[in-house]
């Protein structure tokens, strides 16, 4: 197990934002050989494709050289226009093969982890100075795959020559003895198989290096259990933090809601559980509204405030329950709910013609309540 400066063991995997940051400063997993696998096989087939008009134009410039006179080779002049002239020729045919090799040269490296662009990669380390660590890198198990994979690409190469020139050294022998443009072509031939079939031999090594190039990103990558509680404290928040902003905000969202228990026209109680604040306006055509509910503690909260600003208080622990559960602050009052809360309104006005104080709870029975908004204790 891999550990860290600390001596714990990173037995954890890299989180998204350990990911990302990594991302950011240019460490993604990348495989060479995987890029010169397809930078090779890029060029083996480009040529195979390009390879004939490529070879047509090179001996097109190649006979216009050769063919030159001597008053021209006399000519300073003529000479560096004639140089010009194949320079030019010469690019023009190999523009179109360069251009399929440097787009598998761009996009190559993108094959294992996607594009990843970071100034921080080229920011100047010196800890790679340090010769402790660089032997380090050396002896370690990246290092040891390295040299596994040098050693095992030389043999691998070397075999496949040697059996190319073994099966195929009449041929490269019988080349001698042809005419020039049969012979290049063939040559070329040759060549271009022979190139194709060692690389494809880099297959092989790259389908070992990359599952190990992700691999050894991962384990690079691992975090400790301490390092995954950190980075969620600063990501998530402190968990105590939080519940004192939880316990703040719930504190002022209570005070808010007490505010308004003065301005309710009935509170409508279980009578010890449940409390419900309920305001209609009547210059309006809505429903009547919950202005404050609450259990326990805050439901006597609420009666002792209505007692305090003489808010009427109706004992319906039907109706009670049935509010408090099926509303939230500031939420019109069920249709289901419309008879029972009138019945209460109409008699809470009746008395408040009659008496101007309520120094008692008020006791309502019978309530229309439909079972689908019923609640039990």
């Amino acid at each position: 197990m891999a550990e860290s400066n600390t001596g714990q063991e990173k037995t954890e995997e890299a989180t998204p934002k350990r990911l990302q940051e990594s991302r950011d400063k240019g460490q993604v997993a990348r495989s060479r050989e995987l890029t010169t696998m397809c930078l090779l096989l890029t060029s083996g087939f480009g040529f195979l494709m390009l390879g004939d008009q490529l070879v047509v134009d090179i001996m097109k410039l190649m006979k216009e050289s050769f063919t030159a006179s001597r008053m021209d080779f006399m000519d300073v002049n003529n000479m560096t226009i004639f140089l010009e002239d194949s320079i030019a020729n010469a690019l023009l045919a190999l523009i179109p093969f360069f251009a399929v090799v440097m787009l598998a040269a761009f996009f190559a490296p993108m094959a294992l982890s996607g594009w990843s662009f970071s100034t921080k990669a080229l920011a100047f380390k010196w800890d790679k100075l340090d010769p402790i660590k660089g032997l380090g890198r050396v002896f370690s198990i990246k290092g040891l795959v390295e040299l596994v994979k040098a050693l095992a690409k030389f043999v691998l190469v070397m075999t496949i020559v040697v059996l190319l020139l073994w099966n195929q050294s009449e041929m490269y022998m019988l080349l001698g003895v042809k005419s020039v443009e049969p012979a290049i072509a063939q040559a070329g031939n040759l060549l271009m198989w022979a190139f194709i079939l060692l690389s494809c031999a880099t297959i092989l090594v790259a389908v070992i290096d990359v599952p190990f190039q992700l691999w050894d990103h991962a384990r690079q990558l691992k975090m400790t259990l301490q390092e995954v509680k950190d980075e969620f404290k600063q990501t998530e928040g402190n968990p105590e933090m939080k519940r004192k902003v939880r316990e703040t905000q719930m504190a002022m969202a209570e005070k808010r809601m007490m505010e308004e228990v003065p301005k309710a026209d009935v509170i409508i109680t279980n009578p010890m559980h449940y409390a419900v604040a309920l305001k209609y306006d009547q210059a309006n055509s809505g429903a009547p509204i919950v202005v404050a509910k609450g259990q326990d503690l805050v439901a006597a909260k609420i009666r002792s405030l209505a007692y305090s600003n003489n808010i009427p208080l109706v004992e319906a622990p039907p109706l009670s329950r049935a509010l408090f559960y099926s509303t939230e602050i500031n939420d019109e009052v069920p249709s289901g709910l419309y008879l029972a809360v009138a019945q209460v309104l109409a008699y809470v006005y009746q008395l408040r013609q009659k008496e101007s104080h309520f120094d008692e709870a008020l006791t309502m029975d019978d309530l229309p309540i439909p079972d689908d908004l019923k609640r039990d204790e």
